[in-house]
């Protein structure tokens, strides 16, 4: 097969382009396979494969022109027990690689898309050798991590090749027997019509929740069965053991062709749930999310506690996310994090980050953080602070010379100093109020506001910033009274209802959504009233 000269043309060409051009298929196939991925999703390559258009071999040799990087027919490989222990199934299912061999200084990893250099940084510092990609058609990467999931890796059984070709094709994409939309169609659907999230219960329909509000998709409500066969399609066999075990479960999935996303799966009425959120790969700015940039000043600080709090869904992960780029941006720090699950994805950049995922890395938050200390830490991000034994270390690390970052349901930022002091015993709360008003920099609240129009939200937040007097407050078990002192707002601690009343003032928001958000609604009306430069 000729290809070279256009790939010479146009070294950008998309591949099928380059196989077009080259002669290989003709347009109408292409057209063809082309409409069939705007059907089901998929990658161009593997759906001509699946016509019968384009022969494996041919396949290879064009993603090796493509990509520039050597090419592998994984049918004719045979891959040793001990290449393919050298990383976890759900770390080759999250970064969709496969290791075929291991050299003195690198690992060489099969990948359907091998410029990822985010992936090949991460999974370098993950093994501390170089990587080589080696690119193959992305069915048979998806038929060997199928293989690998039913088939989990023993010391004595090779993954052969041939074996894969003996597989059914990826389900994931079809169509389902009940006529019910396929899990990969819904998740594509949720990015295209920019919804948060995409919510699976029996006896309702597939539903999207878009600017706070759900819409009910044109589909029979959902069954207990249905509900249960979508989970079963995005749990590996250790997260279905681990569900079974706990009836709920955390953890992100990949549709390679499509983004990330987030899953939570639970029972509700004896059925399975789901709740899925997009995970956006582009880490968002402090001023992408609307965020004011003092926030940034602080975390730039060298040690302190930054809470960050708000009800479920209002953008916390995001925030903390941001905040953590910010000083991987700026400072050079180690940064250890620990999540469940990883959301974001954190290149080295001035910084190492070093990103801990609960189930995957470390067993729990209080395991991540029980042996943080020896990880040499200068930054600490937990996901959520979520028990007293963790809650207790991070207090410690933040008063010890270290930053740490997290985040915590609650519904404002007095009570959410509260949360943290009532997770502890009666006699152990003096001692965590005395340590929480030494080591505490700043409570940052937010809640997400639809817009006036009703085509977007926008970030609204409240501010406790710990000074002198807040400090006092604080030790004396009177956090409550802080929003009674300064109800009116004040350099140290700036309420919700001021920040909802200027978004309504410059017409960001309604009267009425401010109204239902604000805890003082003459305060919220007076500011929202003020003229311009007040």
């Amino acid at each position: 097969m000729e290809l070279k000269a256009a790939k010479t043309a146009n070294p950008e060409l998309k591949l099928g382009e380059l196989l077009c051009q080259a002669g290989v298929v003709s347009q109408e196939q292409l057209d063809q396979a082309l409409n069939l991925q705007k059907q089901k999703g998929g990658r161009i390559g593997s759906l001509l494969l699946d016509l019968g258009v384009l022969t494996v071999p041919s396949l290879v040799a064009a993603l090796k022109e493509r990509h520039q990087v050597n090419a592998a027919d994984l049918y004719e490989l045979e891959i040793s027990p001990h290449v393919l222990g050298i990383l976890p199934l759900e770390k080759m299912k999250q970064f969709q690689v496969l290791p075929i061999a291991v050299g003195p200084k690198s690992v060489f990893l099969a990948m359907a898309d091998p410029g990822d250099v985010t992936t090949i940084n991460e999974l370098e510092f993950f093994f501390g050798r170089s990587v080589q990609p080696l690119v193959v058609p992305n069915s048979q990467l998806q038929a060997a991590l199928r293989h690998l999931e039913e088939n989990p890796v023993d010391s004595s059984t090779p993954l052969k090749g041939k074996e894969l070709q003996r597989q059914p094709a990826s389900t994931v994409t079809a169509s389902r027997t009940d006529g019910s939309p396929s899990l990969h169609d819904l998740c594509r659907l949720l990015v295209e019509e920019k919804g948060s999230d995409l919510l699976l219960s029996a006896g309702a329909p597939q539903t999207l929740k878009k600017h706070g509000k759900l819409v009910r998709l044109p589909y029979p409500a959902l069954t207990p069965q249905q509900t249960l066969e979508y989970a079963r399609e995005i749990m590996t066999p250790s997260q279905r053991d681990e569900f079974e075990r706990t009836s709920e479960l955390d953890f992100a999935f990949t549709f390679p062709d499509i983004c990330r996303f987030r899953a939570n799966v639970y029972r509700q009425r004896s059925s399975v749930a789901l709740a899925i959120r997009t995970i956006v790969e582009n880490i968002p700015t402090l001023a992408d999310l609307g965020l004011p940039s003092w926030l940034g000043e602080f975390a730039l600080r060298p040690h302190g506690l930054i809470l960050v709090s708000g009800p479920t869904g209002n953008g916390k992960t995001t925030t903390l996310a941001a905040l953590l780029d910010l000083i991987n941006t700026n400072r050079q720090a180690n940064i250890v994090t620990i999540e469940e699950p990883i959301e974001y994805h954190h290149r080295h950049k001035m910084s190492n980050v070093n990103q801990r995922e609960v189930g995957i890395d470390t067993d729990s938050f209080h395991e991540g953080l029980k042996r943080v200390f020896r990880q040499a830490p200068d930054v600490i991000v937990v996901g959520e602070m979520r028990d007293p034994a963790s809650a207790a270390i991070a207090i410690q690390a933040a008063g010890t010379g270290h930053l740490v970052m997290t985040t915590l349901h609650a519904p404002n930022a007095t009570a959410t100093i509260e949360r943290i002091i009532d997770l502890f015993s009666p006699n152990q709360q003096q001692l965590i109020r005395a340590q929480l008003a030494e080591s505490l920099l700043l409570v940052l609240n937010q809640r997400l506001v639809p817009t006036k129009d009703g085509k977007g939200i926008v970030l609204a937040v409240e501010k406790l910033v710990n000074s002198h007097r807040v400090r006092s407050f604080i030790r004396e078990g009177k956090t409550h009274q802080i929003r009674n002192m300064f109800q009116q707002g004040a350099e140290d601690f700036l309420p919700l209802d001021f920040t909802l009343g200027q978004l309504c003032r410059e017409g960001k928001i309604s009267r009425e959504e401010g109204m239902k958000l604000c805890e003082n609604q003459n305060f919220f009306q007076e500011v929202s009233s003020r003229a311009p430069g007040r």
